[in-house]
């Protein structure tokens, strides 16, 4: 960042932010970009500079910046009132929606935050199951709770089931309650879910881990097995949820869980996140219940409001348009298969990963297919992929997948793949 005013943003940002950030996306000083705001595909900068972008807020904005549709719904609502601590019409409406859309969902209870609904949506598996521990798998981002921050990134390999934090100030007691398992083997998932039946609460599960697909059968075995052992399974489709189908990861695979967690594309750029689920175990959830043993609290002071409930109905009602799945699987297997080609045009082993609406690189030309085959990708040199690429107008995760919106349009794929062309020409190291 070489402008005065980015500069001074950043000097301020670091001086009442820690270490100058929102939370833990950080960017290299050449890539630093100081967002002022953003449209259709485009993220611009405070200096008007205009990057292409495939961070899509972290994959919320499944429409694009200020979608038409999105800005006048929330405008009509903010003329009503943001907020009112009590039902309204479009939260009664949306859960409606929710209902009908998603394959497991008998109740839906609301929240603001994907890391808040995943939290809950094991608080109730636990209550209702009288049980305790929860598998996750090694690699899986599943929410910033305790339980969540086990082995998401951990920086060596752990004999399965255990497990590394992943922050400071967890209780050593919360490790004693997570079993972990890698993604997409089923015989070490199944064994261990036999094993620990009888104190385990719930599998916890993102069917598409960050971009890695599940095996074929993986989440059949994981169904077959929680339902004969008295396990709650429980999906986090924060990022698959309304991503990959209207109803979701469970409608695209066709295995239905117990429990789901939803954020991020719900609402499209607005606070909202949902657990939805079986009847009998979301009842735990109604606050006439209070003072029950049973009885599971779930509440916040704005989950569920109007505001953020009018996005969510604007962002479905675009969604539930015939077609735009057609054109996001379509546009997503173009993206992956032409960035393929091309690295193999020049001789790169990488391989180009995801499903839907979004890819990630791994600089390996080995299968990747749990997390430790993502670690073995060569990271250096997927840096300095993605900074030569900012350098040329497009704005790509450093970490993780990049998302696809339906604003991105023909033109955008060229100039993605122009930008890349030229730099796999001039060489990535």
């Amino acid at each position: 960042m070489t402008s005065d005013k980015g500069t001074d943003y950043l000097a301020r940002a670091r001086d009442c932010l820690p270490g100058g950030w929102l939370g833990d996306l950080t960017l290299p000083e050449e890539m630093m970009l100081i967002a002022s705001r953003g449209e259709g595909s485009r993220l611009y900068d405070v200096d008007g500079r205009g990057y292409l972008d495939f961070t899509m807020g972290g994959g919320s904005l499944i429409l694009g910046h200020a979608h038409p549709s999105i800005l006048e719904a929330v405008r009509r609502q903010m003329e009503l009132g943001s907020t009112y601590y009590t039902l309204s019409d479009r939260s009664i409406e949306l859960a409606e929606e929710l209902v009908r859309a998603i394959p497991c969902a008998e109740l839906v209870r609301f929240a603001s935050t994907g890391g808040e609904a995943t939290f809950y949506a094991l608080r109730l598996a636990r209550a209702f199951t009288g049980k305790e521990k929860i598998l996750k798998f090694e690699g899986s981002y599943i929410g910033h709770s305790d339980y969540g921050m086990m082995s998401v990134s951990p920086p060596r390999p752990n004999l399965y089931p255990s497990h590394h934090p992943d922050s400071a100030g967890i209780p050593a007691a919360v490790g004693e309650l997570v079993i972990t398992a890698p993604f997409n083997n089923a015989d070490i998932a199944c064994g261990l879910v036999e094993e620990h039946a009888g104190e385990l609460a719930a599998v916890i599960v993102e069917p598409v881990q960050r971009s890695i697909p599940p095996a074929p059968g993986f989440l059949e075995q994981l169904r077959q097995v929680t339902s004969e052992r008295g396990v709650l399974l429980v999906y986090d489709e924060v990022v698959t949820g309304f991503r990959l189908a209207y109803g979701g990861a469970q409608e695209y695979f066709g295995v239905v869980p117990d429990l789901a967690a939803y954020g991020k594309a719900v609402a499209c750029g607005f606070p909202l996140s949902a657990v939805a689920g079986r009847a009998d175990v979301m009842a735990l959830a109604d606050p006439g219940r209070k003072g029950e043993p049973e009885y599971v609290y779930i509440s916040g002071t704005l989950s569920g409001n109007p505001t953020c409930a009018a996005a969510a109905l604007a962002t479905l009602e675009e969604l539930s348009r015939p077609g735009v799945y057609d054109g996001l699987h379509r546009m997503g297997d173009r993206y992956r298969k032409e960035l393929a080609a091309l690295f193999d045009e020049h001789g790169i082993p990488a391989r180009v990963q995801g499903i839907g609406p979004f890819f990630q690189v791994f600089f390996t030309p080995n299968p990747v297919t749990d997390y430790r085959g993502q670690t073995q990708a060569n990271r250096k040199r997927f840096e300095s992929f993605v900074r030569k690429m900012f350098a040329r107008g497009v704005f790509m995760s450093r970490r993780a997948k990049n998302y696809l919106s339906t604003a991105h349009s023909e033109s955008d794929l060229g100039e993605f793949l122009e930008a890349a062309r030229a730099i796999c020409a001039g060489g990535l190291d």
